[in-house]
């Protein structure tokens, strides 16, 4: 496995509360937790969930210690953790003079034409589109309204991305105009993915929807 260059064995203690949290075990790789953790540490969601394997193997003698102090006396655990994160500019520091490249991270950020949308978003509703034929794009649809249902927003938007990446869609061959502001997030999406192998966006699509839960 790489070694993810921002990780500290400091960040343990944050993995034992969230392995610790009900249900207990090792969680999602794209659960809201894990991306919330991912997005402080600056270190990928990916990484976090292999780590968290790691930690319950207790692949090293290290990792049995920690887990023998902490699994069992969560208020050490608090303190510890609250301890990290009082210390001053502790993430300021460790991140001082590197270059932080914002890549998978942009991706769990609202977009700026749409508040409500993320780039992970317009992924999930991309793996759905290729799902469905063009007359079956409408808010009625049943697979609309449960994806709408899911990301909590709009059937209305669903529809809207689905047309959005019509015109993205060489198959379709629309030529037509369109203003929205959205149009140049859907076409960085499909340039990402519209092209590649559908059943690896449909999996990544199923991982991503555990944000939503």
């Amino acid at each position: 496995m790489a070694r993810n260059t921002f990780w500290s064995d400091e960040y343990w203690l944050f993995l034992i509360r969230l392995y610790l949290r009900k249900p207990e075990g090792v969680k999602p790789m794209y659960s809201k937790e894990m991306v919330k953790l991912a997005l402080e540490l600056h270190i990928p969601p990916q990484f976090l969930y292999e780590q968290m394997f790691r930690l319950r193997q207790l692949e090293t003698p290290r990792l049995e210690r920690l887990w023998a102090t902490y699994s069992k006396n969560p208020n050490k655990l608090a303190r510890g953790i609250k301890k990290l994160r009082q210390i001053k500019g502790w993430q300021n520091e460790l991140f001082d003079g590197v270059e932080i490249v914002e890549s998978w991270e942009l991706d769990f950020k609202p977009l700026p034409a749409n508040a409500m949308l993320m780039p992970i978003s317009l992924i999930i509703i991309l793996d759905q589109y290729f799902r469905l034929t063009p007359i079956t794009m409408v808010t009625d649809t049943p697979e609309i309204q449960e994806l709408a249902k899911l990301l909590k927003i709009k059937a209305d938007m669903v529809v809207e991305i689905m047309e959005l990446y019509q015109i993205c869609d060489p198959y379709l061959n629309k030529d037509m105009m369109m203003i929205n502001d959205l149009l140049n997030p859907c076409q960085q999406i499909w340039k990402r993915y519209g092209n590649d192998n559908p059943q690896k966006l449909a999996a990544y699509a199923a991982q991503l929807k555990e944000y939503f839960k």
